[in-house]
């Protein structure tokens, strides 16, 4: 489960921070590091802890039973995860690049949300915000074309992470790949239409960073 705080920037890591101010009902916040590709926490594994990004990325996915991965939601900086219905992770979480994440025991959040309102008010905020990714997420994958399903993630991007008139993604092609249910080499051809259309354009050598020209014909390919 994440939930998306990039709406409001001002308020990017509002939630966990605030917590520090909380010292004394025994609330405790570390940080960790992880280097690209190491795993947070593992499918099955039990959910004791919430986490949220405060530098680079998270892959939360599940490998289905003939191999493939099924990325199910990119957590950027300022989201929220790894709080579940279950007492288990359903999916295993992995840092896409160096990645720093914040995290507090989920008995602890339990707690403070049976006295606190406000932190009760944001949990239920949060399961809501899960279901409507994950509706979202089912529709993209169940009734759109392969360039309106790449045009809807870049369009999903442009709001959480666009800085100076650049997208800078940290997943790779074979992520977003995963991400939307199509194969690397669909993902490229996409890209490249979209490029020769003239509705983006990229930098660097990755061709990572993107720059979105035209973003009204873009969001005519999701409608």
């Amino acid at each position: 489960m994440f939930v998306n705080l990039n709406i409001n920037p001002a308020g990017r890591l509002r939630f966990l921070g605030e917590l520090t101010a909380l010292a004394e009902t025994d609330v405790l916040l570390s940080e960790f590091k992880y280097n690209r590709g190491a795993e947070i926490f593992g499918e099955a594994e039990p959910a004791e802890f919430v986490y949220q990004v405060i530098d680079g990325g998270v892959r939360s996915y599940k490998l289905l039973s003939d191999g493939r991965r099924q990325i199910n939601a990119f957590h950027l900086i300022g989201d929220i995860f790894g709080l579940e219905n279950g007492e288990t992770h359903r999916f295993t979480a992995e840092a896409i690049v160096e990645t720093t994440v914040r995290l507090t025991r989920r008995a602890s959040l339990a707690h403070i949300a049976e006295t606190d309102v406000m932190v009760a008010r944001d949990l239920l905020n949060m399961t809501a915000s899960n279901l409507q990714h994950a509706e979202n997420h089912m529709l993209l994958l169940g009734r759109k074309t392969s360039l309106e399903r790449v045009a809807a993630f870049l369009l999903e991007m442009d709001r959480r992470l666009t800085a100076a008139g650049i997208m800078a993604l940290p997943m790779c092609r074979r992520d977003i790949a995963d991400y939307l249910g199509l194969t690397l080499e669909t993902v490229s051809r996409a890209l490249s239409i979209l490029h020769d259309k003239g509705i983006l354009g990229f930098l660097g050598q990755s061709q990572r960073q993107i720059v979105l020209l035209d973003r009204p014909r873009l969001a005519e390919l999701d409608l």
